[in-house]
């Protein structure tokens, strides 16, 4: 699955939820999913937080097949910048 598909997926499931702040979903080579003005893009910029992962995480993380605080705990997620924008979206993911 291509990126731009899963930041398509993520901005409906957005739609009528309220996100303040930003975050970076960074699978390295893959490219950024970027979380800002209540929508998804794949275009990168700076952002209050940064959660760098491979894409396949990033799916597992997405469904609720991996746990946010076991990724970072087994090193599957690395989390930098704005702790308190990662735990806003484990509000709206969870």
């Amino acid at each position: 699955m291509a990126l731009a598909d899963i930041a398509q997926g993520i901005s409906e499931a957005l739609q009528g939820k309220s996100f303040e702040g930003s975050l970076k979903f960074d699978c390295g080579a893959d490219g950024v999913i970027i979380l800002a003005e209540g929508g998804a893009s794949t275009e990168d910029r700076e952002t209050d937080c940064t959660i760098a992962l491979s894409q396949d995480n990033l799916l597992k993380l997405l469904k609720g097949k991996l746990n946010p605080m076991t990724g970072v705990m087994m090193g599957k997620l690395k989390i930098s910048g704005d702790m308190a924008t990662a735990l806003k979206l484990g509000k709206l993911i969870g």
